[in-house]
């Protein structure tokens, strides 16, 4: 291959190129490396003027996809039957209601702000995934940053040897790092109890024929790079270096799960969301500084009552089980917790569809807490019917300018793709997002 045929492969091939030669030369895969261990082009936090008080210092991100109901969750509307259906709400730590659906959080209420009055242009569930993630609506012609890779883009990694971004169930494009490439990519795992897989030497392979692969391959490099001087030829021949680093790290060990103690894992529920929460926990304890865990099945067209009760419960436990956890650990101050979905749903019940719920981006709830959050609270009211945000109407380029806001990140900084176009963490020009900072401290 040529240097103009390299550089013109897209970064998928490139990616695949990487993996097929360390599994030839060292024989392991690289694959979880390929990203958040290559960050180091940050370009450093705002001044500590941009940001609350107390900069956080970590995100952990749980995702509710398919569109949760915020009527039967985080904005009960007990007062209106034909709206409310048989959801009761009931009181909380804090100064406002939750659905019956939601206990624990009630008891944790004081350590979180619930946004009501959020809204999204987006009502299907790609689309708004995708703005939910990138501030932007998609785009045939480019694919742009998740807010991760923004995060480590701006903050860079504060643990050098493990990724600074990773995502737990949720789909693998929401840890794209688009145009940025591949040293801001995050890295994705299918399930929080399976580690990180391919990050360890094979049995196979002895210790001195690994040191021989290495060499082999770091002679090959200095010689591709010397024919080829695109700058992710440069980038990946680091990536040997850092995923040796990471191989023999300690570090590795937190992503390993069932090194807790059973009855802290039981406190997060036995499942993956739970353990995804508890995943998250051991994750952001050792430096990394972003991490997604995703809780679906919110698509309740049909049925909705029973399916939300069902996720709510997970939602409930371990949403509680984290917050907690991160207070004990003394994390919670430095971590923001964000709860977010796609969009929420419709207030009306669709009793020909056993009283199922459709798509409604235009209010739904957001809830942040920790990280400075001014606890118990809520910002942003819907109408009495859950319909459209009554007061201060938030966006998700808001939401998303919000979370920089709280690590110091001028989400209006503008940074160019590679192609020279200028782009913003809080989203386009015309739909730029602002922090909303009268829920900090």
């Amino acid at each position: 291959m040529n240097n103009h045929e390299f550089n013109k492969q897209d970064e998928l091939t490139r990616r695949q190129i990487m993996i097929n030669s360390a599994r030839a030369y060292l024989g392991v895969s690289v694959a979880p490396l390929l990203g958040g261990s290559l960050a180091t082009g940050a370009i450093g936090a705002t001044k500590k003027a941009s940001g609350p008080g107390k900069l956080a210092e970590h995100v952990i991100f749980l995702n509710m996809a398919g569109g949760m109901s915020h009527i039967d969750t985080f904005d009960p509307k007990p007062k209106n039957k034909e709206v409310a259906g048989p959801v009761e709400a009931i009181g909380t730590n804090g100064d406002f209601e939750l659905s019956q659906y939601l206990p624990m959080c009630a008891e944790v209420a004081d350590r979180m702000c619930v946004i009501r009055s959020t809204s999204s242009k987006q009502g299907a569930h790609d689309q708004g995934q995708y703005l939910l993630h990138r501030s932007y609506s998609p785009r045939g012609t480019i694919v742009h940053p998740a807010i991760g890779s923004w995060i480590v883009r701006h903050k860079g990694r504060k643990n050098t040897t493990l990724p600074g971004f990773v995502t737990v169930g949720s789909n693998p494009k929401n840890a794209s790092a688009g145009f940025f490439g591949a040293q801001f990519q995050g890295v994705p795992l299918g399930s929080p109890g399976d580690g990180l897989k391919d990050s360890k030497r094979p049995n196979t392979v002895s210790e001195e024929d690994f040191n021989r692969r290495l060499a082999i391959a770091d002679a090959l490099n200095k010689d591709f790079q010397e024919k080829f001087k695109s700058p992710d030829v440069k980038s990946y021949d680091t990536l040997y270096d850092e995923a040796t680093k990471l191989m023999k790290s300690e570090d590795l060990k937190a992503f390993e799960i069932s090194r807790e103690p059973s009855k802290t894992r039981a406190l997060y529920g036995n499942d993956r969301f739970g353990q995804g929460c508890l995943l998250a926990r051991r994750l952001v304890e050792v430096g990394v500084r972003f991490v997604e865990v995703a809780l679906g099945g919110w698509d309740t067209h049909y049925d909705n009552f029973t399916k939300v009760e069902s996720r709510a419960a997970i939602l409930d436990k371990g949403f509680a089980a984290l917050l907690k956890d991160l207070e004990d650990k003394g994390l919670l101050e430095s971590t923001l917790v964000v709860i977010g979905s796609e969009f929420g749903r419709t207030p009306h019940i669709v009793t020909e569809h056993s009283n199922g719920r459709d798509h409604h981006p235009s209010c739904f709830s957001t809830v942040m807490a920790g990280a400075g959050i001014r606890g118990g609270t809520t910002y942003g009211t819907s109408d009495k019917e859950g319909r459209k945000p009554a007061d201060k109407p938030v966006s998700v380029q808001d939401i998303n300018a919000t979370i920089g806001y709280a690590l110091g990140i001028d989400s209006q900084k503008i940074l160019h793709s590679p192609s020279g176009r200028p782009f913003r963490m809080a989203g386009a020009e015309k739909e730029l997002g602002n922090p909303i900072e009268d829920i900090f401290i």
